[in-house]
């Protein structure tokens, strides 16, 4: 298949690669073996080097350079089959992180390909895991320090034989013992539970929220009217008939009036005074 293409040589062309408008449309990547792959991945880097980018040509020769190599994006995601994403997504990913390598891709330099594209592609795969696998986004810094807390400290446990201490684990990273708080703070933000579990200690099935405290705004109201019961106590009959008929009976400035053998008028003002002061007795508690 390779001596298909090696057909047309120049002085402008002395890798023997045909012209532009004379590439050949190549068969299935599926069918070729390993070896052939690969020795057709140096003709086809060779012919992309000389070719415009965004040309219709260079965008076959990339686009077949991307099939042929897909073995690549394979090997690397199955490194992070313990992870929960769906592989057909890190598929996706692994293959904008070939196409990155296709495109800064040097054959002059007497790479293998292989070797340039493999570590490109795990760091856009592991980009991915660190910009998107987290409950709550935290600065990269920290991320990169909470995995380098982790292997430093197995490292030292191993060679102290005692549990490290902060201010050890920060000598040994070249941190601060704050860094170090804020980086185990950090491994929390990682995953997000759920408050709707049941709970099974205890023989408690109840869900965690129920579990858990809350503001309980009643109680502020309870502190109010036992701080208010002597000022009500204190009024004059009338004046507790219609603070009561207001808002324990709940009836309105006429209807407590008429009740009372009084006009609208006179309740406003009744309850304009009560109240103010009731709240001036409220705040000097406070």
């Amino acid at each position: 298949m390779a001596r298909t293409i090696l057909t047309v040589t120049s002085p402008r062309n002395p890798v023997g690669l045909p012209a532009p408008a004379q590439i050949p449309r190549l068969p299935t990547p599926n069918c070729l073996t390993v070896d052939e792959s690969r020795d057709l991945s140096r003709v086809l880097f060779q012919r992309l080097w000389t070719l415009p980018e965004g040309s219709a040509d260079y965008s076959y020769v990339r686009n077949t350079l991307v099939e042929l190599n897909l073995a690549l994006v394979r090997a690397c995601v199955s490194h992070f089959r313990h992870r929960s994403e769906p592989t057909d997504d890190l598929m996706q990913v692994g293959i904008v992180g070939l196409i990155k390598a296709i495109n800064r891709f040097d054959p002059g330099r007497g790479v293998e390909f292989a070797t340039f594209a493999l570590p490109t592609i795990d760091g856009e795969l592991k980009r991915f895991f660190r910009d998107t696998s987290w409950a709550v986004q935290v600065p990269r810094r920290l991320q990169e320090l909470r995995l380098k807390l982790a292997r430093s400290h197995d490292t030292l446990q191993q060679q102290l034989g005692h549990e490290p201490s902060d201010p050890e684990l920060a000598a040994h990273l070249g941190a601060t013992v704050d860094d170090i708080a804020e980086a185990r703070i950090a491994t929390n933000a990682y995953t997000a539970g759920t408050l709707e579990p049941p709970i099974d200690a205890e023989g408690n099935d109840s869900p965690l929220s129920r579990q858990l405290g809350y503001t309980d705004y009643g109680l502020e109201r309870v502190e109010a009217c036992e701080a208010l019961r002597p000022a009500i106590a204190a009024l004059c009959e009338r004046d507790r008939a219609v603070l009561s008929l207001r808002f324990t009976g709940e009836l309105t400035q006429a209807q407590i009036g008429a009740e009372l053998g009084i006009s609208q008028m006179q309740v406003s003002r009744i309850l304009t005074r009560v109240l103010d002061r009731l709240r001036a007795v409220l705040l000097a508690e406070r």
